[in-house]
């Protein structure tokens, strides 16, 4: 029986310096890429010639690709090594950009981000395992750290620098800035990790694992990113979506549990941290991502906030984040990441039950405030939690579950936010009609407001009656929106407890990284 290899040493100076930029940028590509077309897409679809709902599958199928290959990371790290598959997964990302920047017609678009979602998949777990392994073990935070503020940067500068590039150049530039930054990044990982490959097997290949895999996550994303515009189960291709994921991961599950070699490792779920560190990651995650979501899209349909504006009403959530990031890798060994976690718990809690207070007439300071502040708990949240989650792991374990727990927080990401959005879709039609049973020409308040707009703007009656009418779907939306923040803000409290059922440690990136060692 062959010895175990022993790991590399960590790096040092200047070498490791370099290192955690490349790694840093490849990630942050990444985690940008996946929000950055959402404001272009109305640019996208005209150039293209094509309607809006067509260019959504610009998001939707990108979401879907990566979706699937995130989980394969462990598998295909076995079978190529961690540095070869992370610079391949650059190189190919960057490649898959410039296509997209190309492309003529929308088959050539989608074809080719499904390409990059896809070789995008190992970027944000395979990062996580470089890192941890490039650093000594007491300074495994610090790499947590590094790591968690490029991951949680990217989808804010996203919207913003996505609009910018969108109104000031053209929508192709959206992706032609990952080439230089791939190349960059493929070319520094390469000089200095290329001697400290991960060592490879010839794995078998779980042919109906990956195809049941393939099937389950690719018709659940479309369920769920189509499931509004088509009416949800009213429609036929909702429901045959529906009975196709359900089938398949049900079938998946079964097959990937008793298979000997599996295309996902399963059972990484019998460790009490990585369950329930994951599944409290994944449900906060969902409940962070999808507000990021849907508050431009408030801010732009009912305030009239330009793209680029709304983007900078949210950017400032990266401020804390980057410059609590030094101060998390200190505190981080000293500490209990229960006690962190749970912090940044309460502080998501209090962010959006500040938000849940908003009215029609918020000025722009009663907006960026809450996201000003909520770069506190993000500081907090993504380190402590992806301590616990890798915690008492193997080496061999660490990129697939990496793999895997990242698959399961992007995915919930997409479900919540199509949950929220549904959520939001569906308050705003009950306010509407709470609202409307509140007007017409019995009602004395309604009549007066009328003749009130009617003598102070001039115009026609039905001018004045069209003007209330816009009043009160704003209000109607802006009622929806304050029930999906306080619903928001009672999730962050009520999953604390899950955090408090893993065990508890002190220094546990430190723990992470022993096992990296």
């Amino acid at each position: 029986m062959n010895p175990t290899p022993l790991a590399p040493p960590p790096l040092t100076g200047g070498k490791l310096v370099l290192a955690t930029l490349a790694v840093a940028l490849a990630t942050f590509m990444n985690v940008l890429d996946s929000s950055i077309a959402n404001v272009a897409i109305p640019t996208i679809s005209g150039n293209l010639g094509v309607s809006v709902d067509e260019g959504t599958w610009v998001i939707t199928l990108f979401s879907a690709a990566n979706a699937i290959a995130i989980p394969l990371t462990g598998w295909l790290t076995q079978r190529v090594g961690q540095i070869k598959l992370f610079v391949a997964a650059i190189l190919l990302f960057a490649f898959s950009s410039w296509l997209c920047g190309v492309a003529p017609n929308l088959i050539v678009l989608l074809a080719s981000r499904v390409l990059q979602g896809a070789v995008a998949g190992p970027l944000i777990p395979l990062s996580q395992a470089i890192l941890l392994g490039s650093y000594p073990k007491e300074r495994s935070s610090t790499a947590l750290s590094l790591w968690a503020m490029t991951a949680t940067v990217g989808p804010i500068a996203g919207p913003a620098l996505g609009g910018w590039i969108t109104d000031s150049y053209s929508w192709s530039w959206i992706f032609y800035i990952n080439i230089p930054v791939g190349l960059f990044a493929a070319a520094v990982t390469w000089v200095i990790y290329r001697d400290r490959e991960s060592p490879t097997r010839k794995m078998p290949i779980d042919k109906i694992g990956l195809l049941s895999l393939i099937a389950w996550v690719a018709s659940l994303q479309i369920m769920l990113d189509k499931g509004k515009d088509l009416d949800w189960f009213n429609s036929p291709v909702i429901c045959t979506l529906a009975v196709i994921a359900a089938i398949s991961f049900l079938f998946f599950l079964v097959w990937e549990l008793t298979e000997k070699s599996p295309i996902v490792d399963l059972r990484l779920f019998a460790a009490r941290n990585f369950r329930n560190g994951t599944i409290a990651i994944s449900v906060s995650y969902a409940v962070f991502f999808s507000n990021l979501v849907i508050l431009p899209q408030w801010i732009q349909g009912y305030l009239g906030y330009r793209s680029v504006d709304a983007g900078l009403v949210t950017a400032p959530l990266g401020i804390f984040a980057v410059l609590l990031a030094p101060v998390m890798a200190k505190i981080m060994p000293k500490s209990d990441a229960r006690v962190l976690a749970t912090l940044a718990f309460v502080g998501y809690a209090g962010v959006f039950f500040m938000r849940s207070q908003y009215t029609t007439d918020v000025d722009q300071w009663t907006l960026i405030l809450p996201t000003l502040l909520q770069g506190i708990p993000t500081a907090l949240f993504f380190v402590p939690l992806t301590a616990i989650i890798l915690s008492g792991l193997p080496a061999e374990k660490l990129p697939a579950a990496a793999g895997l727990s990242n698959f399961v927080r992007v995915f919930a990401g997409g479900v919540g936010t199509s949950l929220i959005t549904t959520g939001w879709n569906n308050r705003t039609i009950l306010h509407h009609a709470q609202l409307t049973e509140q007007t017409g020409v019995n009602n004395p308040g309604y009549m007066s407001a009328i003749a009130n707009l009617h003598a102070t703007l001039g115009g026609s009656a039905d001018q004045a009656v069209a003007l209330f009418e816009r009043s009160l779907n704003a209000q109607a939306a802006m009622l929806g929106l304050n029930d999906i923040f306080w619903v928001s803000s009672m999730i962050f409290i009520a999953i604390i407890p899950l955090i408090w059922l893993t065990r508890p440690g002190k220094g546990e990136g430190g723990a992470v990284a022993a096992g990296a060692h």
